[in-house]
């Protein structure tokens, strides 16, 4: 919960179970989540978007996961306009940045209006515009912010995530400290894998936390994978967060096949100008020609809804950052010249005014299919099917971290 005081550290405090409870409690009070968005497809650009300014600002994950949750929830109701959506969700990150942060850390109105795709929109906020669009947000919420979200509970997870009695391939942990280390590096990548994709707000928050622990201890080779102890602490069996854990899991194989994929081309083409430079001829190096013009080739400007390919998360776990400043840095480059890719590029922002009445409110419709629902949003984790053995006792992931 970014850099606190010890006595703010309410998981380690002796009202952390009576907390911890009443965060339950709340979290079966949430708005059911319907997928019903028209604009589901760019709802995985906007999540990217505030998770890169909420790193920008340093604002705790509470306020990022609740930031996004608001946006989910105000989409699912309102049919809303892609250009009008930067405005919501800026609005939905000062909301969460000022109920979970404290008053200097809440991104200023000037900041927000010096971003570069806020220029590159021909959008400027005025206080007036987001204090009104603030309010909808508020009545459309009931004025009821405090919604539980994963980053909530996973604080009060991870303190009792690794134990002495553990045990790492058969064998004792080499060094508990490191252990709960790692962990936390891996909980906090899985934290923010779930941020990404909305299938995951079909399961409790609660639920989500409880996954993390247990994905991260699959990783690391920890068994037992969901310990006596954490089933009592979470009230979840195993059985209860299978399902959660798989998501995850499938999310991460594919983030180490794109990592790998990545690296081998970026090799190639360090081959081909190897070879290009000692005066060999092309025929020699034609194998790498194809990496090369993967990497090098100018194609135009790319669909929004192209833009929600997954930027590389493995750095989560080098890094306490969600995501660094070289993937941020197109982003935040204040008053960027170029356009921003994508179709709500190069026109103007409608006013404020013209923002309520151009909501249009979704009807109550019966439950949809969340795999249907999933399906219009373009993802990554979910596209490779595996069988039952894949959540078995013995998992194939590399874990060198306990050699050093």
């Amino acid at each position: 919960m970014g850099k606190m005081d010890t006595e703010a550290e309410w998981w380690k405090s002796q009202l952390a179970a009576d907390i911890h409870q009443a965060l339950r409690i709340k979290e079966l009070k949430l708005p059911a989540y319907r997928a019903h968005s028209p604009q589901i497809g760019v709802r995985r650009y906007f999540a990217d978007l505030l998770a890169i300014l909420s790193n920008r600002y340093q604002l705790c994950p509470t306020a990022r996961h609740l930031a996004v949750y608001l946006l989910d929830l105000f989409m699912d109701h309102y049919d809303v306009a892609v250009k009008q959506l930067y405005v919501i969700a800026l609005s939905c990150l000062l909301l969460a940045s000022k109920f979970e942060e404290k008053e200097d850390r809440v991104p200023k109105l000037e900041q927000l209006n010096a971003l570069g795709f806020m220029c590159s929109l021909n959008l400027v906020l005025s206080k007036r515009d987001l204090i009104r669009m603030e309010l909808l947000l508020l009545e459309t919420f009931g004025w009821n912010l405090c919604m539980p979200t994963p980053a909530h509970f996973i604080d009060y997870y991870l303190h009792a995530s690794v134990h002495e009695s553990d045990r790492h391939n058969g064998w004792p942990l080499p060094s508990l400290s490191k252990t709960k280390a790692f962990v936390d590096k891996y909980t906090h990548y899985f934290l923010e894998v779930s941020l990404q994709d909305h299938a995951f707000l079909s399961f409790r928050p609660s639920q989500v936390a409880a996954g993390c622990i247990a994905a991260s201890r699959i990783c690391l080779q920890i068994s037992p994978s969901w310990s006596v102890g954490l089933q009592l602490l979470t009230g979840y069996t195993w059985e209860h967060l299978s399902q959660c854990i798989q998501l995850m899991l499938l999310a991460h194989d594919n983030d180490v096949k794109e990592a790998n994929k990545i690296k081998s081309s970026s090799q190639s083409s360090q081959g081909l100008l190897r070879a290009q430079g000692q005066g060999l001829p092309p025929s020699m190096s034609s194998s790498s020609s194809s990496s090369q013009q993967l990497l090098f080739q100018a194609d135009g400007p790319t669909h929004l809804s192209q833009r929600t390919a997954p930027m590389s998360r493995l750095h989560v776990l080098g890094d306490s950052q969600a995501l660094g400043p070289a993937v941020s840095q197109d982003y935040l480059q204040p008053h960027a010249a170029g356009p921003l890719s994508g179709p709500a590029a190069g026109g103007s922002f409608h006013s404020y005014p013209g923002l309520a009445s151009g909501l249009r409110s979704l009807p109550v419709q019966g439950p949809i299919s969340m795999q249907v629902a999933v399906s219009a949003e373009p993802r990554h984790c979910l596209g490779a099917a595996y069988g039952a053995g894949f959540l078995a006792s013995h998992h194939g992931f590399a874990t060198g971290c306990f050699d050093r």
